[in-house]
């Protein structure tokens, strides 16, 4: 198994998607079939309740807590561990800094642009690769 923060776009682009072989429903897919542990803290958990309950999204609430019950029953809380990096958005620090909490772990993300140029920060066919290249899928 790989763990792994999800960031909060990679859900909803999973949520938005009507492509079932889209990377972002294969995370979720992997994440629920035990293959990705999810990583996280109670502020990104706040995040995800946020941004996904948003009108714009017209996500239906109880779709948005299956999703964030599901994270929460499958994956570890942990804490952030400090970084001198610099964000172009104070927001995203957090998901990187839980991301170091646990050794080999990784950073899910479609914008890596937000993210320091570090092999922790992959992009969602980026995790597949992984996930192939370490025979979990």
């Amino acid at each position: 198994m790989i763990y792994a923060v999800i960031d909060t776009n990679v859900l909803v682009s999973a949520l938005f998607t009507k492509n079932i072989e889209a990377a972002t429903v294969k995370v979720l897919n992997a994440m629920f079939e035990g293959k990705i542990v999810p990583i996280y803290n109670s502020e990104i958990i706040d995040e995800y309740e946020d941004v996904l309950h948003r009108p714009k999204f017209r996500f239906t609430p109880s779709l948005v807590n299956t999703y964030i019950n599901k994270i929460g029953e499958l994956g570890i809380s942990a804490e952030r561990v400090h970084s001198e990096e610099a964000f172009p958005d104070k927001d995203d620090v957090v998901f990187y800094e839980v991301a170091l909490s646990k050794e080999d772990a990784y950073l899910i993300t479609g914008n890596k642009k937000h993210f320091p140029k570090k092999p922790i920060v992959v992009t969602p066919t980026e995790m597949m690769e992984i996930l192939d290249k370490n025979g979990l899928l």
